[in-house]
């Protein structure tokens, strides 16, 4: 099992122990993703499987938070936000837009690409070493930029 995998065991124990529900539920649902992924990939989840996870997990809160915030229902949107904090906790940290542009670059020349036909090339190349490091489609965006320019 991977170190981080473990982590988040251990932290859904504590949380038990500590008897806080909320964190509990959420920790829970972490597990739960974790496990499907695991018996729909049929393998066990190395470190890097399970940062794709959580970086799938947490957009997709995102997405709820934004239309739970749209529709007005402050009450859901808190929960949103609550699970995001817990995701983020295992998370690497987050890669400034400076890091991101250099890594993008890196790309840029690694692959050769010239324009804007390159482009999946090149994110080809990014999604590996950005994943749950950096929000893709952020990356996207400035590999646009690049390529435009």
């Amino acid at each position: 099992m991977s170190d981080l995998r473990d982590r988040i065991e251990a932290a859904t124990k504590n949380a038990m122990r500590a008897r806080d529900r909320e964190r509990v539920a959420a920790l829970r649902l972490v597990n739960a993703e974790l496990k499907q992924a695991e018996i729909d990939g049929r393998k066990t989840l190395a470190d890097a499987d399970v940062v794709g996870v959580l970086a799938r997990m947490q957009k997709q809160r995102r997405d709820s938070l934004g239309q739970f915030e749209a529709a007005g229902r402050e009450d859901l949107a808190a929960i949103e936000r609550f699970e995001i904090e817990v995701i983020e906790e295992f998370l690497p940290r987050a890669m400034a837009a400076d890091e991101i542009e250099k890594a993008v670059a890196a790309a840029i020349e690694a692959t050769g690409a010239v324009g804007m036909k390159d482009m999946g090339r090149v994110m080809g190349a990014l999604k590996g070493e950005l994943t749950g490091r950096a929000d893709m489609g952020t990356v996207s965006q400035v590999v646009r930029a690049a390529l435009q320019g």
